[in-house]
């Protein structure tokens, strides 16, 4: 397994961040750190992202991980994050990194 990198650490930094109830998607997570994109964000979710809240980061459209669709959405109802079917609603779920609560603000 690969050691973990500086970037890799300020993702899941940023990953565990995230509240509950609320997601951002790979995108998300690389402009808000200001590098990388969506694909490196990925390979770190893959890589090293087993311990922390992964399915709070999702794909544009609100998708799941892939091969992970279903306990996706078991940790969503679970913590009551705002759905669409069965995918993460990124009008009402999208957190913008600024603050825990910003969710009220909706």
């Amino acid at each position: 397994m690969d050691s973990l990198t500086p970037y890799a650490e300020r993702v899941l930094d940023l990953v565990e961040r995230i509240p509950p109830g609320r997601v951002m998607s790979y995108g998300d997570v690389a402009e808000y750190l200001g590098e990388g994109g969506p694909r490196q964000v990925g390979r770190v979710m893959s890589t090293w992202g087993g311990g922390v809240p992964w399915w709070r980061v999702v794909h544009a459209d609100g998708t799941g991980a892939p091969g992970h669709e279903a306990r996706c959405l078991s940790h969503w109802r679970e913590e009551g994050t705002p759905l669409r079917g069965e995918r993460a609603d990124m009008r009402r779920a999208r957190w913008d990194g600024r603050s825990a609560d910003s969710q009220e603000a909706h």
